[in-house]
């Protein structure tokens, strides 16, 4: 049922932990789980692009750390990234929600490559666009990668799921006295280097009054909940 939505066009971002399992990179029921829940978001009437992260497959900056340098180390997160999207893709389309992915390196073999006016188009035309392989370029995060996506695709809004409610005043694993904070501006999450995104994503969003939604992804429901203006979650603007 398509009603009045908060936000029409979005940019949801989640990290590769959302697909992955404890014995397996990819944990295909978490990605039938994920896709169920943008399925329901589809049917609300939402236009979405989604930028998963690949760190249930590989982290280039900690693969540096072992002494793999550290382009060659991106690139293979990037890599990670696209792995992700096609799973997307196929659960997707099992959930009979059309989606396209489209990479940031060229690939067409196995995805369409990024190029703006297509993504538009596939969003207008109520087609799921998934964004993979980051900003292309070395030494960028995909938090700067969906900022930078959010700006071009004109989003209401940029989504961040995640496993906990909102932004916390502490570690609500480690504190169990942190208390989530409901609403934040820019300068707060930079100023107090809050890393709920990177500095270079915040910025940009700043710099193009994006709001930034941060919410727990994992908790059924909570994605079209949070489309239909419900409050959850921290909202940085």
């Amino acid at each position: 049922m398509k009603g009045q939505l908060r936000f029409k066009r979005l940019l949801l971002k989640v990290s590769g932990e959302v697909l992955g399992g404890a014995d397996s990179s990819i944990d295909f029921d978490r990605v039938s789980k994920f896709a169920a829940e943008l399925r329901g978001a589809v049917d609300a009437g939402s236009e979405i692009a989604v930028v998963i992260g690949g760190g249930n497959i590989l982290r280039g900056y900690k693969t540096s750390e072992k002494g793999v340098d550290r382009v060659a180390a991106d690139c293979m997160g990037m890599l990670g990234t696209i792995i992700n999207a096609l799973a997307l893709q196929a659960a997707l389309e099992h959930a009979g929600v059309e989606a396209r992915v489209m990479t940031a390196i060229t690939m067409e073999q196995f995805a369409e490559p990024y190029i703006r006016r297509q993504a538009l188009d596939h969003l207008q035309n109520g087609r799921l666009v998934i964004l993979a392989g980051g900003t292309g370029n070395p030494y960028f995060t995909t938090d700067t990668a969906a900022a930078l996506r959010a700006v071009e695709i004109k989003a209401d809004a940029l989504l961040k799921g995640t496993k906990v409610d909102g932004i916390y005043t502490s570690d609500p694993v480690k504190d169990p006295d942190a208390k989530m904070i409901r609403k934040l501006s820019y300068i707060d999450v930079l100023r107090d280097d809050l890393r709920v995104m990177d500095a270079t994503a915040v910025a940009l969003c700043r710099e193009n009054g994006i709001p930034i939604v941060v919410f727990n992804i994992l908790k059924k429901g909570n994605l079209t909940r949070v489309l239909e203006g419900e409050r959850l979650g921290t909202i940085v603007a």
